[in-house]
């Protein structure tokens, strides 16, 4: 009982010395000192197009983003492969084991921080030799023994041990959090390139009714001995080469199917019973524009960056406190009789203290250079950080301008096809009047081609930009329930 009483009263030593930690206390690093994302600033709203896809948008400053984004598409066949998604991508799975694992070694480490209490039970039987005058020779000795060992924490170097493990899993929280805002985001790009494929097959095969109008039109007047027979040749080779446009694009559609399926967590034989077009997505009018000084709290990246860094300032503890004094203590106390039933009765007990103080003096330097790895490392973490949070604006400003200068170049484009279908119009109607030569004609059929196709391609870019804001500002997990961690207001 007097050993118990010591170790206990050595613990309450070892709480009071392990106040003091060594290394560097961690900080969290300021915000950026910035006011905004762009150095001029947005405008109020984008430029709209009386096309689809064509609303104007506004960016609201300090919207908040909901932890379901995507709803915000309007597209419940979006929302229900959005939903399967996050139930099967293997992705998503090994990220939240790989958490869990992170959590368990936390726990583990901070074991340390208690007593370790063995038991034991040693049966022996011996002979001595005759010459050593020990007694009766064989005996038996049967030892029943508990065990207390425990290590002071004294410099801290246990508790930047247990520091170092939940910033790493901290970081797996927000590795897990880009994780989700991956796949979510993926899904959206792979259903809206989908759907601009669609538009863009559909508007080639509208291409190829119209050059077969034309192509019988002029193999009619070719009867009629009004045109040469070289200027059908060159309609049906402009015919042909329309075509020869569309096995891409559906191969295209076939593979973006392929993935679409895949970030589902199926197989491609498997492939989804839902089909995107541009029609089935709205363009949200109103985006978020967060503050700045908030974005590296809602950045996933960013927040795992800073456990990272948070990582790399415990680990320069850990070694700083190797290289200070070690204080272990240990005691046991059982007994030990010639016979098991003897055991615990009295003139049997045995107990025993051992205290230990183990100063390094000579490791060749290892130990010096282990604690100078450790701060280099500290440094590359910071770098990386600052890359991290450069990359993460970088983003966002990346996607403000491609948003307002998709709207200018959908404005553009909705005008080029109109002006060039009224072309392709008056072109056709000349030559059936005889007014004007093919070639005027195949010309005005080629730039109708370029600008109906161009029109659904910048009709997707909207969408596609919209959902990269989404993604570039955090995409809104901490208004999520479930696997959500601090608010990145805190």
């Amino acid at each position: 009982m007097n050993a118990i009483k010591l170790k206990l009263q050595m613990s309450a030593l070892a709480v009071l010395l392990s106040g003091c930690a060594a290394g560097p206390d961690f900080k969290q690093p300021d915000a950026p000192q910035v006011q905004g994302y762009t150095k001029e600033p947005l405008p109020q709203k984008t430029s709209s197009a009386a096309t689809l896809g064509g609303d104007a948008q506004q960016f609201v400053e300090g919207m908040d983003i909901p932890a379901q984004w995507w709803t915000l598409f309007n597209s419940p066949s979006l929302n229900a492969v959005i939903e399967e998604a996050l139930k099967a991508s293997p992705d998503l799975q090994s990220a939240q084991a790989a958490l869990r694992a992170a959590q368990e070694q936390v726990s583990a480490q901070q074991s340390a921080f208690l007593p370790s209490v063995n038991a034991s039970l040693a049966p022996t039987r011996q002979k001595q030799p005759v010459s050593a005058g020990q007694g009766a020779s064989p005996f038996n000795l049967h030892t029943a023994q508990v065990s207390v060992s425990y290590t002071l924490d004294a410099f801290g170097g246990n508790r930047r041990q247990v520091e170092g493990l939940q910033a790493q899993a901290e970081q797996q929280k927000f590795l897990l959090e880009a994780a989700y805002l991956t796949l979510t985001s993926n899904v959206v790009e792979a259903a809206v390139q989908e759907a601009g494929l669609r538009a863009q097959i559909a508007a080639t095969q509208e291409v190829l009714k119209v050059q077969e109008q034309l192509l019988e039109l002029l193999q009619r007047q070719y009867a009629l001995g009004d045109v040469a027979q070289a200027d059908v040749l060159t309609q049906q080779a402009a015919l042909a080469q329309t075509q020869a446009g569309l096995p891409p694009l559906q191969k295209s559609l076939a593979q973006q199917r392929d993935r679409l399926t895949a970030l589902a967590g199926r197989f491609p034989s498997q492939e989804l019973e839902q089909k995107f077009d541009l029609a089935s997505l709205s363009l949200p009018q109103k985006l978020p524009l967060s503050l700045p000084s908030s974005l590296v709290r809602q950045r996933p990246d960013v927040r795992s960056a800073e456990a990272q860094l948070h990582a790399a300032s415990a680990a320069v503890g850990v070694a700083t406190a190797n290289m200070l004094p070690q204080i272990a203590l240990s005691a046991n106390i059982g007994s030990a009789a010639a016979e098991m039933g003897n055991l615990f009765t009295s003139g049997t007990g045995l107990w025993g203290l051992v205290g230990g103080l183990t100063q390094p003096l000579f490791a060749g330097g290892a130990l010096l250079h282990r604690k100078r790895a450790s701060e280099a490392l500290l440094e590359q973490a910071a770098a990386q950080y600052k890359s991290t949070v450069i990359l993460a604006f970088q983003n966002v400003a990346d996607s403000l301008r491609a948003l307002q200068y998709d709207a200018d170049a959908l404005q553009a484009q909705d005008a080029a096809e109109r002006a060039a279908a009224r072309s392709l119009e008056i072109s056709r109607r000349s030559v059936q009047l005889g007014e004007t030569s093919p070639q005027t004609l195949l010309a005005a059929q080629q730039a109708y081609q370029q600008a109906v196709i161009s029109l659904a391609q910048a009709q997707a870019e909207r969408f596609a930009d919209t959902a990269a804001l989404f993604q570039a500002l955090g995409g809104g997990w901490w208004n999520r329930g479930e696997l959500a961690l601090n608010s990145p207001a805190k």
